[in-house]
């Protein structure tokens, strides 16, 4: 058995002072006050003194980073990515596909899908737990970077042949409820199991509503790619701030969405519902120059990741983004950290981004401030 102590824990749901964490076998033991845990022994302990526990953050919407591209990368290139990751706090995440030929985009799914496969549990880095789609059933009209000529309409037998080739990894889908054939699509995604978010679309409320009907239950950066919201036409956006059954996720790096948005969205969707993500690429963690999105060459400067002039993608870390929220939205670290842990584990249906009894022992130190101090993968101290 290891154990842990720090000032303090967040579950996230609860704050528990002078914190103990016991971890045997990847998974947590106990988690408790030293001063109302039954363990008198006096085991030795990893102690991180003012430091916070928290879970391991979960990032739904990252295509890459350290110049790894998740659709490109060589096995010892997403090793490095992996490994990356785990030093800025995320310990879960899903590999996100950006629309690309058919070719690219199946043989990206193959190699993801092994990925993922032979992700051992007990790696000391982050671990991928299923397949992002952003793509390619997307609208012309908000595809942004996402290539028309490899956009396609929906239908069960084109998704059906994605699914294949990623042998059922597929754990989320991004797309725009207003195509012919996405109703059909999304209804047979959720059939399966599959997160399906409405996203990069110029639907209708009705167009929308349909969609959160068929079985759509989260949205893909909200604002981003999305028709505006408009007071009398209010458009998807009107469905995703007012719908409490869709949870919906946020770029929040001060450039694709502006501070004060962010804080009205916070305040719109509540705690519950809202999701960090980084939508980072190959750039991440890199400096200024030019970088690969699936298929697309990005250029990095000062921070923004462009191509034509759109964004394409950031430059994001999820700890950064924690620590951003606190200072747009006003939240404090407790609430910010579960938009990044707990809230999007729940809008996938996995069991992750807690720190309970039974749950695997993925927690990340943060200093009172927000930052990385160390990160536990399967409970064996990584950095």
């Amino acid at each position: 058995m290891t154990v842990f102590t720090s000032k303090t824990l967040y579950t996230p749901l609860r704050k528990i002072e002078d914190a103990l964490l016991s971890v045997e076998n990847g998974a947590i033991i106990s988690v408790a006050s030293r001063n109302d845990s039954e363990d008198r022994t006096n085991k030795a302990a990893t102690d991180f003194g003012d430091c916070v526990i928290v879970p391991g953050f979960f990032d739904i919407h990252i295509h890459g980073g350290v110049n790894c591209d998740v659709m490109r990368g060589s096995a010892d290139e997403m090793t490095q990515f992996e490994t990356f990751l785990a030093k800025h706090g995320v310990t879960s995440y899903f590999p996100t596909t950006v629309t690309a030929s058919q070719d690219a985009t199946l043989s990206a799914l193959e190699r993801l899908a092994d990925r993922i496969e032979a992700a051992e549990k007990n790696s000391m880095r982050a671990r991928p737990l299923g397949i992002h789609l952003e793509g390619p059933f997307l609208s012309h009209a908000r595809r942004v970077v996402h290539p028309p000529v490899d956009l396609v309409e929906p239908s069960v037998a084109a998704f059906d042949k994605l699914w294949h080739a990623a042998r059922g990894q597929v754990r989320m889908l991004t797309i725009a409820p207003e195509l012919n054939g996405a109703e059909e699509v999304i209804a047979e995604a959720s059939r399966r199991g599959v997160c399906v978010s409405i996203g990069h679309s110029d639907s209708t409320l009705e167009q929308a509503r349909r969609g959160v009907k068929a079985g759509a239950r989260h949205a893909t950066h909200t604002f981003n790619a999305m028709r505006p919201l408009d007071h009398r036409a209010p458009g998807i956006l009107g469905e995703v701030l007012t719908n409490n059954q869709l949870s919906a996720d946020v770029i929040a790096d001060g450039i694709h969405v502006d501070p004060t948005v962010i804080d009205l969205l916070f305040r719109a969707k509540g705690i519950e519902n809202l999701v960090l993500i980084t939508d980072a690429i190959s750039a991440t963690g890199m400096p200024d120059g030019r970088y690969q999105l699936g298929t697309l060459e990005v250029e990095l400067k000062d921070g923004r990741c462009t191509r034509d002039s759109n964004l394409a993608g950031s430059a994001l870390t999820m700890d950064r983004a924690v620590r951003n929220v606190v200072k747009f939205a006003g939240l404090d670290l407790q609430q910010a950290v579960r938009a990044a842990s707990m809230n999007p584990a729940k809008a996938v249906g996995l069991k992750k981004g807690t720190i309970e009894p039974g749950a695997d022992a993925d927690f990340v130190v943060l200093t009172p401030a927000g930052d990385v101090r160390a990160t536990v993968v399967n409970g064996v101290l990584v950095q």
